[in-house]
């Protein structure tokens, strides 16, 4: 009966204990688990905002394609303000390189220029009537060669969203250009002082012959193929074109594009275009696979999409 008795008493006392412990516990030593909530806090702003795609990253205008990551602090002109960007690189002789300064530094051109923007206004332009009417046409049919693979000359080289690299080799005096995306093709200019040949071939890229003039590279083509546009938005031309293309090093991380296009087949006049292109500092040539019979219908087709077939003739 005793035993009984004293069981309840006894398991009361031992709460009454527990209740009492709690209540005189030091209130600090609950307090290091505040850290914890705290080291927390950053996880959420990964997803909620502040990390690579919530507005303040790559994707958000402050990241690559803001201007930090540009040699010099020149980007696109979307990034906070930066320094001004650091001088050109240059050779032993003191002429501006198109490259970076060691064979370390690697880094392509991109264009500073929507690609699919008109290098020149059309109303500035001094179409032939038939070439006015076909740069139309393009505008609503945009079955451009590129997009099939065919390489592409003058401004158009360089309007992709890959860029391309200059490379000279000065023991053998050339000048090469590659392109990363599309057809992945390379282009040759001659510095060795030659004259272009008589008889040309048309190509894509036509013959290519240059010089330095101070830190301009001067390049003067000839031969052209009448298989591609001069730029993004369809500017058309003939077997006739004769181009003038002057590539200027501004700074670490520009490089200002000047062409004058001659070409009596297609316009009333040469008239210029410029823009800009700049350096994005640590990207290498990648292989691109560019694949043929990918049609993108909606957008070649345009307003003949109701009658054209996979089967369909390619117009080159």
């Amino acid at each position: 009966m005793n035993n009984q008795s004293n069981g309840p008493v006894f398991g009361i006392a031992i709460v009454a204990c527990v209740v009492w412990f709690g209540a005189v516990m030091p209130a600090q030593q609950q307090q290091p688990q505040q850290p914890q909530q705290q080291q927390a806090q950053p996880q959420q702003g990964r997803q909620g905002g502040e990390g690579r795609q919530g507005g303040q990253g790559r994707q958000g205008g402050q990241g690559n394609q803001g201007g930090q990551d540009v040699v010099g602090g020149v980007g696109a002109g979307r990034g906070r303000a930066t320094a001004p960007p650091r001088p050109a690189p240059r050779n032993a002789e003191g002429r501006a390189l198109l490259g970076g300064a060691t064979r370390a530094d690697k880094g392509v051109w991109l264009p500073v220029f929507g690609i699919s923007d008109p290098i020149a206004p059309a109303a500035k332009v001094p179409f032939q009537p038939w070439a006015r009417a076909l740069f139309d046409d393009r505008q609503k049919n945009e079955l451009e060669p590129h997009t099939r693979c065919k390489a592409s000359g003058v401004a158009r080289q360089f309007l992709t969203p890959y860029g391309v690299e200059f490379v000279e080799l000065r023991e053998a005096n050339r000048v090469y250009i590659f392109d990363i995306g599309g057809p992945h093709t390379f282009r040759t200019i001659y510095m060795d002082g030659r004259n272009h040949p008589l008889n040309l071939e048309p190509s894509y890229y036509g013959h290519s012959i240059g010089w330095w003039e101070g830190d301009t590279l001067v390049v003067d083509t000839t031969g052209f193929n009448e298989s591609f546009w001069l730029d993004r938005r369809g500017l058309p031309h003939t077997t006739k074109l004769h181009t003038v293309e002057r590539f200027t090093r501004t700074d670490a991380a520009a490089i200002r594009y000047e062409v004058t296009v001659d070409d009596p087949g297609a316009y009333t006049a040469p008239w210029d275009a410029t823009f800009n292109l700049r350096w994005e500092n640590g990207t290498e040539l990648f292989e691109y696979v560019c694949q043929q019979a990918n049609y993108a219908t909606e957008l070649m087709v345009g307003e003949q999409q109701a009658g054209a077939g996979r089967t369909s003739q390619i117009v080159p």
